[in-house]
């Protein structure tokens, strides 16, 4: 049965004091259209400007996650956003007359408490999904960061971290279910940081609205004495700062689960998936993540969704392992008789990496006069057949590709390094180098059996075709 997407049945409104910015926020839920997705309005700022809660408009993650466009800029949005996903909220408006939404306890809780309280409706509409069919992973060994997304049925988070504090250590926890677990296992978590981490983000300007009722701080190195009157202060603590024995600083609430602090990351990194747009059908296990790798695995899979996009758009039927075969490939490119010299596309990251192939035979009509009795591929033939590919990899950073055509502006650092001779397979790798409206550079390499036979840089400028 297909489910349906959810908003609110009516607004609600809250106000608190944001994390990092210290800014008083007033923060109103609205209901919105099905798929409209979920947008921050500032109405604080001239015209009430909306900005989408998206990858693309991630600006900074130095402790949060930060969405901006030009002036428009929503600080720390990770919390609203699990609630929204955790809470099965595909469509809503988040009004601020901030830039920051309110930090309460450090948890979701009480965004899931506005949103149960507003009424969660379904839509006449269906929800999609993103099914993840190939493994997508992210490691960054610096960090000791490795995260995995496998091919799942349902939507599933298995989290690891392990810290030398000892009032840490190593903790796990699995989320198989959003709809049983999330409010009662995940949403309470609260925010966390370790002492010696707050005062440098306090130096830095930042968690101006952080204290003791707000995060959870763990304290990684010896208290002097002397000290005290600055803590206090930091934290704006009218009363005595102490370190308890669970090794959090005045830490007499305790944990609010025994693993609060790994709950917090799975509840962060859900946040983060938000801005996917999507849905996913994956399981995603994760460790020692933050939200500067969340957002590169979230940018991953969002090209994976591009891909996917794309290729339901114009291959009807995928019969191998490939992306794009001739007929879809001449639906995307203007090229006709004898001028397509791409047969298929084998792989494709959008705005980043493609890679074709062209199967040369004896029948090319070139053959006929380059050369008699010595046949091969002309080398400006080989370029033309790179640019095609290239084509390709200009899908999705254009409005309607189909109406473009891609024109060269220049070539630079050609070279041919064999002859490529009817039966030969070249397959051709490029990178798109450089971005910048309808301008691009792309580097490109060809092979035949794995030797390489050409590379160049291709510039080019994509025009409109009447």
């Amino acid at each position: 049965m297909l489910e349906k997407q959810r908003t609110i049945a009516q607004p609600v409104a809250i106000a608190g004091v944001g994390l990092h910015t210290g800014n008083n926020s007033n923060m109103t839920f609205h209901p919105a259209p099905p798929n409209t997705g979920i947008f921050f309005r500032r109405a604080d700022l001239p015209g009430q400007p909306l900005i989408k809660a998206d990858i693309d408009n991630v600006i900074d993650i130095s402790r949060g996650t930060t969405i901006g466009r030009g002036e428009v800029v929503v600080h720390t949005v990770e919390h609203v956003l699990a609630a929204l996903m955790g809470m099965m909220v595909d469509n809503l408006i988040i009004e601020l007359d901030s830039n920051e939404p309110p930090v309460f306890d450090g948890s979701a809780m009480p965004f899931v408490t506005m949103l149960k309280q507003a009424g969660i409706v379904e839509q006449d509409s269906p929800r999609d999904y993103l099914v993840i069919e190939k493994t997508i992973a992210y490691s960054d060994d610096k960090r000791g960061v490795d995260i995995v997304v496998f091919p799942s049925d349902e939507f599933r988070i298995t989290f690891l971290i392990d810290y030398k504090n000892p009032a840490l250590g190593t903790q796990y926890t699995a989320m198989y279910s959003l709809q049983d677990e999330f409010e009662t296992e995940f949403a309470p978590a609260r925010t966390f940081c370790f002492l010696s981490e707050v005062e440098a983000l306090y130096q830095q300007g930042l968690i101006k609205g952080g204290n003791l009722d707000n995060a959870i701080v763990i304290v990684d190195r010896k208290i002097e004495p002397n000290e005290i009157g600055r803590l206090k202060e930091m934290f704006g603590v009218a009363g005595d700062i102490r370190l308890d024995n669970n090794g959090i600083l005045n830490g007499e609430q305790h944990f609010r689960f025994k693993n609060e602090p790994v709950r917090h990351k799975a509840l962060d990194l859900l946040g983060d998936l938000a801005l996917l747009g999507v849905r996913l059908k994956a399981h995603i296990q994760a460790a020692r993540s933050g939200h500067a790798a969340n957002v590169e695995l979230v940018k991953r899979i969002r090209k994976e969704y591009e891909k996917i996009q794309i290729t339901s758009k114009y291959q009807a039927k995928l019969t191998g392992d490939y992306v794009f075969d001739a007929q879809a490939i001449q639906k995307i490119l203007p090229h006709r008789y004898p001028f397509v010299l791409v047969d298929r596309i084998i792989d494709l990251v959008p705005r980043e990496r493609v890679v074709g192939l062209k199967n040369v035979t004896l029948n090319e009509p070139f053959f006929q006069g380059h050369f008699p009795g010595h046949p091969i591929m002309p080398g400006v033939l080989i370029i033309e057949a790179m640019a095609q590919v290239g084509g390709i990899l200009l899908l999705n950073t254009q409005s309607n590709p189909e109406d473009k055509l891609v024109y060269f502006t220049g070539l630079d650092k050609v070279k041919f390094r064999k002859p490529v001779r009817p039966g030969d397979q070249v397959i051709f790798e490029l990178e798109l180098v450089k971005l910048r409206q309808s301008l691009c550079k792309m580097a490109g390499k060809a092979y035949v059996a794995n030797e390489l036979v050409c590379e160049a840089e291709l510039s080019a400028a994509v025009v409109n075709r009447n």
